[in-house]
């Protein structure tokens, strides 16, 4: 990861450490107001338990305003998140239409904030907290007309990578959350690095970091999520890595067509074909993308026809 995108991340971090900060204050001093707007306030076990809540908070909020990395602390938020919601959704059982509406408005504003915290927490993995100045970081987005869990299990599976991504070679998942990754890099070289998932949210996200030892140090995401209308799913990568070779080695890269932002947009879009269409297939004016290396393993598309 850059300078810059950990420093943004901190940043961040910081301001979530501002808003535990103020949250917990409301939850300690005014516990009833908070159990009111949320809609439990008709609970005495809610309003005995908000101020502990709040307590949890302002923990939170002085671990990341008083340490110098505060980044990586977000995931003690995201698991307190996680109570927060299980709260809620539990709350609302046995509940009049007008509470149930305070507490549904309640779940999406903490839902939105475990989103955001995971948005921050994801920026501030890599590997043994290493920073390196020749790092990259890239983003590409697709949106694919097929359901969100069926496309989280298909990239979950990680054999199936390769299919679609045309840098790798083979994906071996080892259990645990571990697998061995091999790759090519730029002049003809092979690159082989062990992974950890670090965060498996089903239907929603997939986050990752290299281990001690690999030849590419990375860590990213890949999220999912419905696209508007009905129209199949979204699906974000996000990726800090360090290519093979440093600086030069990221310099031959683009001079050899191989870009990482446009192979990631490459890559999927084939995953899209590969969700859709069942494989990968090319035009006649634009094969592989900014890529020729496997036209071999592609056929023209063609014209679909209907079954008389």
């Amino acid at each position: 990861m850059t300078h810059h995108n950990k420093d943004s991340a901190d940043r961040l971090a910081r301001g979530l450490g501002w808003f535990s900060t103020t949250l917990g204050l409301a939850q300690t001093t005014t516990p009833q107001a908070v159990c009111r707007i949320s809609g439990v306030d008709d609970s005495a076990w809610a309003r005995t338990l908000m101020p502990l809540l709040g307590v949890r908070e302002l923990g939170q909020g002085a671990m990341l305003l008083g340490s110098r990395r505060p980044a990586p602390w977000v995931w003690a938020r995201i698991a307190g998140d996680a109570v927060d919601l299980t709260l809620l959704v539990r709350a609302l059982r046995n509940r009049s239409a007008g509470r149930q509406l305070k507490i549904m408005t309640a779940t999406a504003a903490v839902s939105a904030i475990t989103g955001f915290d995971l948005y921050v927490a994801v920026r501030s993995l890599v590997r043994g907290g290493t920073r390196r100045s020749d790092s990259m970081h890239t983003h590409a987005a697709v949106t694919v007309n097929r359901p969100r869990n069926e496309v989280y299990r298909y990239w979950h599976a990680f054999e199936n990578l390769p299919d679609f991504m045309s840098h790798l070679e083979a994906v071996r998942a080892d259990g645990d959350g571990h697998s061995h990754w091999v790759a090519r890099a730029p002049v003809k070289k092979r690159v082989e690095w062990d992974a950890e998932v670090v965060l498996d949210r089903p239907g929603e996200l997939i986050a990752w970091h290299s281990l001690t030892g690999a030849q590419v140090d990375n860590a990213g995401s890949v999220s999912f999520r419905d696209a508007p209308g009905g129209q199949g799913t979204e699906v974000r990568v996000e990726l800090d890595f360090a290519p093979p070779g440093g600086k030069a080695g990221a310099a031959v890269a683009r001079l050899l067509g191989e870009h990482p932002e446009q192979q990631m947009r490459d890559d999927l879009r084939r995953f899209k074909q590969v969700m859709e269409v069942g494989e990968v297939v090319r035009s006649e004016g634009s094969p592989e993308g900014t890529r020729t290396r496997r036209l071999a393993r592609q056929h023209p598309a063609q014209p679909h026809h209907e079954k008389l």
